[in-house]
């Protein structure tokens, strides 16, 4: 059994192990997980995340040993249907949503996924980021139809919690290449900025400093202020924002910054994150391509998934995530990206440097799905 598994170190990119396991098929040995830490093994959101995954997929045999140093996971067939699950408040709903977005699309029904905890936290990528950024990219690669979104019914900031986030998508039979090589100017900002359980004057305050820094660059942004009230604040007093800058040609850079976790260190103003996540943006539109930072992963696995022909993506440098993620499919797929770094010229104002990828998809196709 051992020959045709893969067997890794550590507790880092657990989730990328076992999502791109599910996929492959293939049985993933992770060993000493934190086994020289004074609490050795899995931490409550990764037990968390198994107990995730094992609801989405039917026949999954799940080994761990006594100390929880030791993790087997043998993937069963990726199921869908709805789903509820109450997510671990250490890490927030988009650690757990990230790796769902990646496996949608490949189940037998339709996923319709029921994800309660932490919507807002400064670590994770929030919602609001993901349905705003992650969704349209995965409409470039075919995945799209009536069912596909991400809705915030209730919010709930670090550390309390209290959110609930429902995430429906359809299945597909394959995955169609894409070109995504020129990401245009851009064109527009939109923005949420969110506040629970503070006053709705947060909101406004902190629009109106982001605005004085990105107006100065174009006259198209429009924010929203987002104030929820009642049993739909979650337990956590909290506020942040949301930025994303549209591009000519339909590609989304996106940055975000929430409010220090109540009881987790220095309080921050309003004013000072509006600013902060404003530069943010600028910073990840210098980087630019035609996928922001957050989601190169999701773009280089559904570039691997595709039906087998070139896809060609423009991204901005790659993030250490990302590379990693790059030798996981490796291993997974048997697949290499040929890489090109392209330096802009001074006078283009094209930004930092960019890196073309380019890869012949395995052409994976859904078994479940026999017909069209």
């Amino acid at each position: 059994m051992a020959s045709h598994g893969l067997t890794y170190d550590g507790c880092n990119f657990f989730r990328q192990r076992l999502v791109l396991s599910t996929l492959s098929g293939k049985n993933v040995k992770i060993k000493n997980i934190r086994s020289r830490d004074d609490e050795p093994g899995l931490r409550d959101f990764e037990a968390s995340f198994i107990r995730l995954l094992d609801k989405v997929t039917n026949g999954s045999r799940i080994e761990i040993n006594q100390t929880g140093t030791v993790l087997f996971y043998q993937p069963g067939l990726l199921y869908g249907g709805p789903v509820e699950h109450d997510c671990n408040p250490q890490r927030s709903v988009g650690y757990y949503l990230e790796a769902l977005l990646m496996l949608a699309p490949f189940m037998k029904t339709p996923l319709k996924a029921t994800l309660k905890g932490v919507t807002n936290d400064p670590t994770d990528p929030t919602v609001d980021l993901l349905k705003s950024t992650a969704l349209p990219l995965m409409k470039k690669f075919g995945i799209d139809g009536e069912a596909f979104e991400i809705k915030v019914v209730k919010r709930g900031m670090a550390p309390g919690g209290g959110g609930e986030v429902v995430f429906t998508c359809p299945v597909r039979k394959t995955i169609k290449p894409v070109q995504l090589t020129e990401p245009g100017k851009i064109k527009r900002i939109r923005g949420v900025a969110y506040s629970v359980r503070v006053s709705p004057q947060m909101g406004n305050r902190i629009v109106e400093s982001a605005r004085s820094v990105l107006n100065q660059f174009l006259p198209d942004i429009y924010i929203y202020t987002d104030h929820m009230k009642g049993t739909n604040s979650g337990k956590s007093p909290g506020f942040g924002l949301t930025l994303v800058a549209e591009t000519l040609n339909g590609c989304f850079l996106s940055a975000e910054m929430s409010s220090t976790p109540q009881g987790q260190g220095e309080p921050v103003l309003p004013e000072d994150l509006g600013r902060n996540c404003a530069k943010l943006l600028l910073e990840e539109v210098y980087r630019g391509g035609c996928v922001d930072s957050s989601n190169q992963s999701l773009a280089l696995l559904l570039m691997t998934l595709g039906q087998q022909d070139v896809s060609k993506v423009l991204l901005g440098p790659l993030s250490p995530y990302t590379i990693e993620f790059l030798r996981h499919i490796r291993d997974f797929f048997q697949i290499m990206f040929k890489i090109e770094v392209q330096t802009p010229l001074d006078d283009e104002r094209k930004g930092g440097d960019k890196v073309l990828m380019t890869c012949v998809g395995v052409g994976y196709s859904n078994i479940n799905k026999t017909v069209k």
